[in-house]
């Protein structure tokens, strides 16, 4: 079980975010972190070893962009994670915003079956994990949303992910610092916004960049 102090420090920082997540999900989010922690001593998942710090990384850097995810598509739909990893954020997004199909994809096979044990021991149905490369041919549905957490440059991301995008699509790409340069290199055609994010507990910056085909 994850340390007792990890779920008042959880509750601040969804207060802060203004996510006012129930019960469920909160044990969920702990569970999941848990889950993380432990499969990390053996896989090496992911280089955040302490809980705490798992916490603030991890968890509350992932929902940081449940808000904004929620203002732009305030219908849920299909969410594509590339490059999910142990499943971040995707399998955050998951927990927060249960009526959201999530798909968490990676070449990885030991972090797909992290996220595969994850979504079977915490019960989310709303969880697709996918091994294999994201501009690999795949026979699932385009996705409204396709989201990523440092996994390449704007470009790279886009020139790899965008056959899987629905007409009408978005991608949400999470950054640290405002990436200008990656911004001044996208192709002809596609359009950006930043949003900077607000991480509780953490001093480093981060920001959302929006990115759509132009019309």
């Amino acid at each position: 079980m994850p340390p007792p102090e990890l779920r008042p420090a959880l509750a601040g920082g969804l207060q802060a975010l203004g996510l006012p997540l129930d019960s469920a999900a909160v044990d969920r989010l702990l569970a999941y972190l848990d889950l993380l922690e432990r499969w990390n001593r053996v896989h090496n998942l992911t280089a955040v070893r302490d809980p705490a710090q798992g916490l603030t990384q991890h968890l509350l850097d992932s929902l940081a962009v449940v808000g904004p995810l929620q203002r732009e598509r305030p219908t849920p739909g299909r969410l594509l994670d590339v490059g999910s990893g142990a499943g971040l954020p995707g399998i955050v997004v998951a927990i927060a915003l249960p009526a959201w199909r999530v798909c968490c994809v990676d070449a990885v096979a030991k972090k797909v079956r992290f996220v595969q044990q994850v979504a079977a021991e915490l019960g989310l149905a709303n969880v697709s994990p996918e091994h294999g490369r994201v501009e690999a041919p795949s026979s699932a549905a385009p996705f409204d949303v396709i989201t990523s957490r440092a996994f390449a440059s704007l470009a790279d991301f886009i020139a790899l992910s965008e056959r899987r995008l629905a007409d009408g699509g978005v991608w949400m790409a999470m950054k640290g610092r405002r990436p200008d340069d990656e911004i001044a290199a996208l192709p002809a055609g596609v359009s950006a916004a930043v949003e900077s994010l607000q991480v509780p507990g953490l001093a480093a910056e981060r920001c959302l960049v929006w990115l759509r085909r132009s019309a």
